[in-house]
């Protein structure tokens, strides 16, 4: 009620009655061509609202060289017919100007966001109605911006004023992420776009609300300090008003996009990571998106924490060095950090900042740097020595974590170890330090562990369970010779790969799954070597899983059916599209899989085929990624089955059939079987599984016509001859 009485008037009402709730706000920037100069919005697409029965969007129009918009659909003027919403200006960071249609290449996209050449556009507002369910759209007018004009001239006289008194800049001034490196380091693009400070990351109206409920925060506990209330109680108080805070910052910064499917507001971290964001919504923090969401939710967490818990006492510690005595625990539960999957510190820098500010003067212990700390945590960051010996770094230090939890186990103690990293050479680290610790690793399971409909999920083959590994304290067998456990690991794992299948366990999960239940094995010895005398470690030990998990998936994918007779570049297909679906994937990860197959995978990308090299990634193509001109004169069953759906797709079946007929596959059960296979673990909207269940539709006539016109070339070359 404090903030709302300093800045309320900043977010007016509209004459009607109407409450903004948010502010729909474009990137912008100069066209470069000439004789156009005009302003781009920059917006992914165009819709406000696209659900089964409301479909809404904005339409945008040219007037004296420069782009308005005027809002469509359901309860507004008609959508004209040759508009498609979904085609917005910008996509992977290259722009097309609506005005004159010239294109802006990424690096002079990024280019003009560095030197500063930039801006940003209010297009659009989102209203409710006090009484009336659901939302109202309008384009934002001369008001909207006079009003918010308002308040960047206040948040300046108020950023100086703050600045003064807290001895800080109000506004986050500290610098965000380069976003160099490798794996998760990658995962900050805004660096790139000139958002150097986590201040940055904010419109003005944005900082002007975030410091003012900052500064109430603060308020707040001075004046439960000079009303008597006790000290502690007071602090508590002060720390959870910071965290609504912090949740407010989640869900007002520039990265927040609007969910036109749901018509709400989203927040920054709808994955972990800090990516670019063209069109983003602001919020009215005084409405029902704001603050008062912002409580709700920290209310929920207290009274189901205050219910359910009988005692806890909470310690910060070190997994290094646990200051305990030896064989003190009956159990250690701990989800480490996955390798170099999420910067957990950077990623906490954008609540620090702004703790550091609400409540940093409380706990001067905790907020004593001027982000969090970095060196000791455990993630396989690149460090000065560069990229592999951050890798050394996290092995080194996971290993002393886990030998730490085997020292103050009591005997027979129990440690669970979750993890769910995706690529073999994280797996490769874990269980290397796992062998290093003196656990025994006695079972591991799977446990679907993540929403389905988060964004992570939508974006890359990311896993859907974690794995379970239970360990204990307990003597190893000794020292076994890995030709031995080797054939013990297939035994074992022929029966947990049936059972985990049955469990409907699939694509990059199965994978992990089955190196969690190897770990079973592997890990109950002492030492595992071969006849030289030289020891094995997890690379040896992954790479027959891997060939184990291949095999005998490759063999449920097809039914138990022709498994031996397809080649291993379609052996790898298939497993792609069921492991990846169409998803780049690290070269590193792809060389593995393909090693499973018998294939040298730096061997098989050329013009022509369908794996391709991008930088550090590969990809495989699909159909409709290829051209009939580069499917000549193959033999290959994938790209005889790709030049079969460019083929029925263009409604070529003369040439269709006589491809069919001429290769042998129009009679080969094992290519209709793979054609199905690969339609089976692609989702319905991909472009792939559309062609490849279109073509299977009409299989038996297909196959009977090429039959009869193999046949028929069959009995014309033998005339001749």
């Amino acid at each position: 009620e404090e903030a709302k009485k300093e800045i309320g008037r900043f977010y007016p009402n509209d004459p009607g009655g109407s409450v903004p709730v948010g502010y729909i706000w474009a990137r912008t920037i100069p066209c470069q061509n000439p004789s156009c100069r005009a302003e781009i919005p920059l917006m992914r697409q165009y819709w406000l609202a696209n659900k089964s029965r409301r479909k809404i969007a904005l339409y945008p129009y040219i007037k004296d060289g420069k782009v308005e918009f005027r809002v469509v659909g359901t309860g507004y003027e008609k959508m004209p017919d040759d508009f498609d919403p979904h085609k917005g200006t910008v996509s992977r960071a290259v722009a097309v100007c609506p005005v004159c249609g010239s294109a802006v290449e990424a690096k002079t996209t990024r280019r003009l966001f560095q030197e500063g050449k930039s801006g940003e556009r209010m297009v659009a507002v989102i209203l409710t109605m006090p009484g009336e369910t659901g939302k109202r759209y309008r384009v934002a007018t001369e008001e909207d911006m006079e009003a918010f004009n308002k308040a960047a001239e206040y948040m300046e006289e108020k950023r100086k004023k703050l600045h003064d008194l807290w001895g800080i800049d109000p506004v986050p001034d500290e610098p965000t992420p380069e976003g160099s490196g490798s794996g998760a380091e990658r995962a900050f693009s805004v660096y790139r776009y000139g958002m150097t400070t986590w201040g940055s990351l904010f419109n003005v109206r944005q900082k002007l609300s975030l410091i003012t409920f900052t500064e109430k925060v603060r308020e707040a506990y001075r004046k439960m300090i000079a009303e008597g209330v006790e000290r502690e109680y007071a602090k508590a108080i002060a720390t959870y008003l910071s965290i609504l805070l912090n949740r407010l910052v989640d869900k007002n910064a520039t990265l927040v996009v609007y969910n036109n499917r749901a018509e709400k507001v989203e927040h920054v971290f709808g994955r972990q990571a800090l990516g670019m964001v063209w069109d983003f919504v602001e919020v009215n923090p005084f409405t029902d998106v704001g603050w008062p969401n912002m409580t709700d939710w920290v209310k929920r967490v207290i009274e189901q924490n205050n219910f359910r818990c009988i005692d806890s006492t909470p310690q910060t510690l070190s997994a290094t060095s646990i200051p305990y005595n030896d064989n003190y625990f009956d159990a250690v539960i701990t989800d480490p950090p996955y390798y170099d999957n999420v910067p957990y510190s950077y990623l906490s820098d954008f609540f620090y900042v702004w703790l550091k500010r609400s409540v940093g003067d409380l706990y001067p212990e905790l907020f004593s740097t001027s982000l969090t700390p970095k060196k000791n945590e455990i993630v396989a960051y690149s460090t000065s020595e560069g990229v592999e010996a951050g890798k050394r770094q996290f092995e080194e230090m996971l290993s002393q974590a886990f030998r730490e939890i085997q020292r103050v186990l009591k005997p027979n103690g129990l440690a669970v170890i979750v993890y769910a990293h995706k690529t073999t050479e994280g797996w490769e680290t874990l269980i290397n330090s796992l062998l290093d610790s003196g656990l025994v690793m006695t079972a591991a399971w799977p446990v679907n562990t993540e929403m389905q409909a988060r964004l992570r999920s939508q974006e890359s083959a990311a896993l859907a369970s974690s794995i379970y590994i239970v360990a204990r304290k307990v003597e190893r067998s000794g020292i076994a010779f890995y030709n031995e456990v080797r054939e013990e690991l297939k035994k074992h794992l022929d029966r947990k790969l049936d059972r985990l299948w049955a469990e409907g366990i699939g694509g990059g999960d199965f994978f992990i799954a089955a190196i969690g239940s190897a770990i079973e094995i592997f890990g109950k010895y002492e030492k595992v070597m071969d006849l030289q005398g030289n020891i094995i470690r997890a690379d040896r030990l992954l790479e027959d899983v891997r060939t184990i998990a291949t095999d005998y998936a490759i063999r449920q994918i097809l039914h138990n059916g022709f498994a031996s007779e397809i080649s291993d570049k379609t052996r790898l297909y298939v497993l792609w599209r069921w492991n990846y679906g169409d998803v780049k994937v690290p070269f590193d990860e792809a060389r593995k899989l393909a090693q499973s197959c018998g294939l040298d995978l730096s061997l098989e990308w050329n013009g022509k085929g369908f794996i391709r090299k991008e930088k550090e990634f590969v990809r495989l193509l699909g159909p409709q990624d290829r051209k009939l001109k580069e499917l000549e004169d193959t033999h290959e069953l994938i790209d005889v089955l790709h030049k079969t759906l460019l083929l029925w797709e263009s409604s070529k079946r003369d040439e269709l059939l006589q491809l069919l007929s001429d290769s042998g596959f129009g009679k080969n059960d094992a290519f209709y079987r793979v054609a199905q296979a690969i339609s089976e673990t692609l989702p319905n909207e991909n472009k792939e599984k559309k062609l490849l269940d279109g073509f299977l539709a009409g299989r038996e006539r297909i196959r009977e016509d090429s039959i009869k016109k193999h046949e028929k070339d069959s009995e014309q070359q033998g005339r001749l001859f």
